[in-house]
């Protein structure tokens, strides 16, 4: 059986010790966010995932979800434990005080969210589903419509979810057929079917807030001609039925307690949200809340799948160690000594905790992207925010795949064993690579959009930083195994970017061919830079004293020396497939593949 731990101290260590989180009570609206509260607030957080969602995470993926008479039925224990989460006030954790929510900054939620995921992802689908449909309604929506559904959503007594993909478009929206026929009075009749709907329906609440791209009669072709509206499953004003239903449910590979639904929609009353048309703006805070959501779910996967392969290598006794025998009271040595078993082990913790600093850093700047009084310092954060997006949901969910699959491999034979637990997050992780735009589509999303804009504002968002910290510590004798790797690596990433965009200009099949590569190398200087600061703050701490916490502060230098030395050297490929150009991808005709 598989257990999880919340990782609490180095939870602790990146909002303490790396990141400047006591900054945040200094912002309007923050002022009680001190970093005790964001610890005691953590700290109960950690319960909830541990005693109440972890328990149904594995008897949830067996059971999965049921249709009876188009009414989903979530697996044993789930309604329960969405009462006592929803009860709990999780729901609405960040949400805004003007319609009840707790007003905690978006740091404080990105932690919560890695924490759920580890616990039960399937759980964590149906409020943060509606995460996404209260930033799009708290945004772009009428007051009076955040007056119906903001406080509903954020107590969890409705749930909420988004309505994009049709069965002959994905990332293509522009092709969808969903229509809109405006009435009478200002709502409209919504027709269509979307399918791939998760938390389309279900029963853990009362009412279930869809929020639906549609066209309306004169709309222009492609994604210019996009709307978005506001379909309750019951409306509001009298609980009555409203032409939306479950046609199906998907079996799929993994997160089988999430319900993914095929929704139809029959003459369904809605409400435009935003301006006619302007839909793709509104989708884009749904999908960029759901973005930085699935990007946590890769980190998530991947923690609690290290946990466990680690206590199995800690227990598993299978050969003696190459170097001579380590327990001579026993048969043979824990797995653990294995060199091969420590590089999969180390690969996690590696990646673990340097992702968690990153998406730490993310929540961290949007929460001063909303909340700082000085506009400029708003912007920065803003485009820090826009420009990593993309980069840590692609590459958090390729390793966290990648990372369930080695805690398999750490498990052999039993990991392949559904009793173990283990290949279950294997199932699980996979989605995320795909689902909120694809990996491949983050990639196109970095070169074609993010790359370019500003004349490149984005990218010096993170470029200085990164630079400056290189310039600055470069004498540093604590740091200098670690700065010059990086340095090596950031002018690389220079040269690629200053390549991709050139040739991109001439041909987009080049900036294209690039992408994935170029995520990649951006993703592992961008790692760089966290482990970095982490192993930086870890000296500091064994200089001024740990409280007899050396081990745990040396463990971070140790690890920040596996990732430069074992993990950073991937980017000297990746640059080199980028400079390859597009021809080794494009020269072989479609036929003769």
């Amino acid at each position: 059986m598989p257990t999880y731990k919340a990782p609490l101290e180095n939870i602790k260590f990146v909002l303490h010790d790396v990141l400047d989180t006591e900054q945040l009570s200094k912002l309007p609206g923050y002022e009680d966010a001190t970093l005790e509260l964001i610890e005691q607030i953590t700290e109960e957080g950690a319960k909830i995932c541990e005693q109440v969602l972890f328990p149904i995470n594995q008897s949830g993926d067996e059971e999965g979800c049921v249709l009876e008479n188009n009414i989903v039925r979530t697996p044993k224990g789930f309604k329960e434990a969405y009462d006592v989460f929803a009860e709990g006030g999780w729901c609405g954790l960040s949400g805004d005080p003007d319609y009840g929510g707790m007003g905690m900054p978006v740091l404080v939620n990105t932690v919560m969210q890695e924490m759920i995921c580890s616990a039960n992802m399937s759980f964590g689908m149906y409020p943060g589903l509606s995460q996404g449909a209260y930033e799009a309604l708290h945004t772009m929506g009428t007051d009076e419509q955040k007056q119906t559904y903001l406080p509903k959503l954020i107590t969890g007594e409705w749930s909420g979810t988004m309505c994009l993909t049709e069965p002959h478009c994905g990332t293509d929206l522009g092709l969808i057929k969903s229509k809109a026929i405006p009435n009478d009075d200002d709502s409209y009749n919504i027709n269509g079917t979307k399918i791939f709907i998760s938390a389309g329906e279900h029963d853990l609440t009362e009412n279930i807030i869809h929020l639906v791209l549609a066209k309306l009669p004169d709309a222009p072709e492609g994604v210019k001609g996009i709307s978005l509206f506001v379909v309750p499953k019951l409306l509001p004003e009298d609980s009555s039925a409203n032409g939306v239903t479950c046609g199906s449910i998907e079996h799929k590979m993994g997160i089988k307690a999430s319900s993914t639904c095929v929704i139809n929609l029959d003459n369904a009353k809605g409400w435009l949200v935003g301006e006619a048309h302007k839909g793709l703006k509104a989708m884009f805070i749904m999908m960029n809340a759901a973005r930085l959501g699935v990007a946590m779910q890769g980190l998530g996967i991947a923690e609690v799948a290290q946990q466990n392969a680690v206590a199995y290598a800690k227990e598993r006794l299978q050969m003696r160690a190459l170097d001579g025998i380590k327990e001579p009271d026993k048969p043979a040595d824990p797995i653990i000594v294995h060199p091969d078993v420590r590089r999969m082990l180390l690969t996690g913790k590696a990646f673990t905790e340097g992702a968690r600093a990153l998406s730490y850093w993310v929540g961290l700047n949007l929460d001063i992207s909303q909340k700082h009084p000085d506009k400029n310092k708003r912007k920065e954060a803003d485009d820090l925010v826009a420009l990593l997006t993309p980069i840590i949901k692609a590459y958090q969910t390729d390793m966290g795949s990648e990372i369930a699959n080695m805690a398999v491999q750490v498990y052999g034979g039993h990991g392949y064993i559904q009793e173990q637990g283990v290949e279950q997050y294997v199932r699980d992780a996979r989605i995320a690579q795909i689902y909120e735009g694809a990996n491949g589509i983050q990639a196109l999303d970095l070169v074609g959009r993010k790359m370019g804009q500003g004349y490149g504002r984005l990218l010096r968002r993170f470029f200085h930083p990164v630079q400056n910290f290189i310039e600055t510590h470069q004498a540093d004798e604590n740091l200098q195994e670690f700065i010059f790797p990086l340095a090596k690596a950031f002018s690389k990433l220079q040269q690629a970017t200053a390549m991709t965009a050139q040739k991109g200009m001439k041909d987009p099949n080049e900036a294209g061919a690039a992408s994935v590569d170029y995520l990649r190398l951006l993703a592992l200087v961008a790692m760089g830079y966290m482990w970095l600061q982490m192993a930086q703050a870890a000296h500091k701490k064994l200089e001024r004293g740990t409280d007899g916490r050396d081990e745990f502060y040396e463990s971070k230098i140790i690890t920040a020396r596996f990732f430069f030395t074992k993990m950073l050297p991937e980017s000297d490929w990746h640059f080199k497939a980028i400079m390859a150009g597009a021809e080794p991808v494009m020269e072989l005709k479609a036929a003769n593949f």
